[in-house]
């Protein structure tokens, strides 16, 4: 049988990079076949390596991500649509001396790919392809795929997903390295709980780029590869191609029977407060209700898993406080999971709960949700994932900050939040701080087993506040930090790792974590995010990254460093 050679269209470099090259082995043919048969660009050539420079017209779109606070000024941007031609960017930027970094989604919330010093971008957007390897037994997903197109192509072709993130448009990339957390994660884990290999191109000691495939298995000798990107964040190791994905103890050999099938419909709720009713009494009620709801809920085999919801403290000017609720209604008892929720979170409030009549944050107005309406799970991740006006927004500006939570909210929280969110040097309805559910089958997993250690916590916090005017910068950074410093101002400004708080969410990167003028506790900014498993992701990095080729203001510092 012939072997067909690359540039014939872009199903062949992936299939033989999963068969090793050999298309005549029948169960490689096989590999070959279902993965170029539902690889959405099959029948379209190959178009990269494609180089742009400042002196194209195209080079202004290329050099920008969400956050228009950064804007980089490479030289180039290398746009690649295959393994090979990552392995061929790297090499070209090592022996060239240049600073290099990557964009997949462009979700990155600091300037980790546009830094002023970053002198070549690898774009990997277009290096986006989902199909199933039957070599691995494992479903590959390219690492510029993003998150509603990969839930798209597993749920219509398979009935499957992965238990990733809300958002659209976020790339995988990015995504799934930090940890990937989502509204599937009580009942299904995180995303990296379901990862099963990880190709990553990376460079060794003597500059030469190359691809590693490392995987979970215990003889793998490229397993610790595999760990670091269980959470230990993007732009770390290498450059990231491709996951595969296929959860522990799955077996058979169709994506059907790999990966998580999701609630077949969910219920979804929106229910808001006017902020002009609430006294300073029913707001801690309210917040503190939620806290403890998610504490005594957050235990991996809890009935009350198959519920997901955020809790929008939003500043006074939006004018309402949201919670947006999602029930797999196949569970037991969904319904009555529902209402003794909104139950729970309501004891001792006196004002009426109502609709969500504003935009909160990255979600739209949802009054049609004030009651419960039962939807498909695809339709209800498309709608909680695209409603946002925010995320097309050429001109939007924003800072994050993040927390996790172990136990409930504090009576110092829970002062320092009602006075921030009521402060009268901000008229801005986005400025919130989102409360999260975490926990559930998110804490069956040791916090050693993968790089995402906060595996003890109940709630997570992001905090938000978005503007399109850069004169506008300083205030809002003002209010966004006074906001969190003063919130946690009993353990140095930050959410140290204690029995009540448990650290930072590596993918809302907050480079005010390493300022000592804003962290002023004795916990660095790489214990927030890592714990414990920060020495060892030290060591993969000596082992990996010896050169220190990708790196970025919190990257990963080798061992001895």
């Amino acid at each position: 049988m012939t072997q067909i050679e690359p540039g014939s269209g872009p199903q062949i470099p992936y299939a033989r990079a999963a068969n090793g090259g050999n298309a005549d082995d029948a169960e490689s043919l096989t590999g070959w076949i279902e993965a170029a048969g539902t690889f959405a660009g099959v029948g379209n050539p190959a178009f990269g390596p494609v180089t742009v420079t400042p002196a194209q017209q195209q080079y202004p779109d290329l050099v920008r991500g969400l956050n228009q606070r950064y804007i980089g000024h490479p030289e180039e941007v290398r746009l690649v649509d295959s393994t090979e031609q990552v392995v061929r960017a790297v090499q070209d930027a090592v022996h060239a001396g240049k600073r290099l970094s990557v964009r997949s989604g462009g979700h990155c919330l600091e300037d980790f790919v546009y830094h002023p010093d970053v002198q070549v971008v690898i774009d990997v957007s277009r290096l986006n392809g989902v199909y199933y390897d039957a070599v691995r037994r494992a479903v590959a997903v390219e690492s510029g795929a993003t998150l509603y197109s990969v839930y798209e192509r597993l749920y219509k072709v398979w009935g499957v997903t992965i238990p990733a993130g809300i958002c659209y448009s976020v790339g995988v990339g990015g995504h799934v390295t930090g940890g990937g957390w989502g509204m599937l994660c009580r009942q299904f884990g995180l995303v990296v709980d379901h990862l099963y290999a990880v190709e990553v191109v990376v460079v060794d000691a003597a500059g030469r780029a190359r691809s590693v495939v490392a995987t979970r298995e215990p003889d793998d000798p490229n397993r610790e590869l595999w760990w670091a990107h269980t959470g230990g964040g993007g732009g770390n190791f290498g450059v990231v191609t491709r996951f595969w994905f296929r959860s522990p103890g799955a077996t058979g050999r169709t994506p059907a029977a790999l990966l998580p099938k999701p609630p077949k419909t969910v219920l979804l709720s929106g229910i808001a407060w006017p902020w002009n009713e609430l006294s300073r009494e029913e707001f801690a009620k309210l917040i503190k209700n939620y806290g403890a709801w998610h504490v005594a809920n957050s235990a991996p085999e809890n009935p009350n898993r198959a519920l997901c919801s955020t809790m929008l403290l939003n500043h006074v000017s939006n004018g309402q406080i949201g919670l947006v609720t999602q029930v797999d209604a196949s569970a037991p008892n969904a319904e009555g999971i529902l209402r003794d929720y909104l139950t729970a979170i309501n004891a001792g409030i006196q004002v009426e709960h109502g609709a969500i009549t504003t935009d909160m944050g990255e979600h739209t107005a949802m009054p049609q949700f004030a009651t419960p309406r039962e939807l498909p799970w695809l339709e209800a991740t498309r709608y909680l994932g695209t409603a946002s006006s925010f995320l097309n927004d050429p001109t939007l500006r924003a800072d994050y900050k993040s927390s996790y939570m172990r136990d409930n909210f504090t009576d110092g929280h829970v002062a320092a939040l009602y006075e921030h969110l009521n402060s009268p040097d901000i008229n801005n309805p986005s400025a919130s701080v989102t409360v999260s559910s975490f926990g559930g089958q998110v804490n069956a997993v040791p916090e050693n087993a993968t790089a995402s250690a906060h595996r003890d916590s109940a709630f997570k916090l992001l905090w938000q506040v978005m503007w399109t005017d850069p004169a506008d910068d300083a205030k809002y950074l003002g209010w966004i930090r006074k906001s969190y410093h003063k919130t946690y101002a009993d353990t140095g400004g930050v959410p140290v790792p204690n029995a009540v708080t448990g650290g930072c969410y590596v993918n809302y990167p907050d480079d005010d974590l390493g300022d000592p003028v804003f962290n002023r506790s004795t916990v660095p900014w790489h214990d927030l995010y890592y714990k414990g498993n920060y020495p060892r992701l030290q060591r993969i990095k000596r082992e990996w990254d010896p050169r220190g080729v990708f790196r970025h203001s919190q990257s990963i510092r080798p061992a001895g460093e």
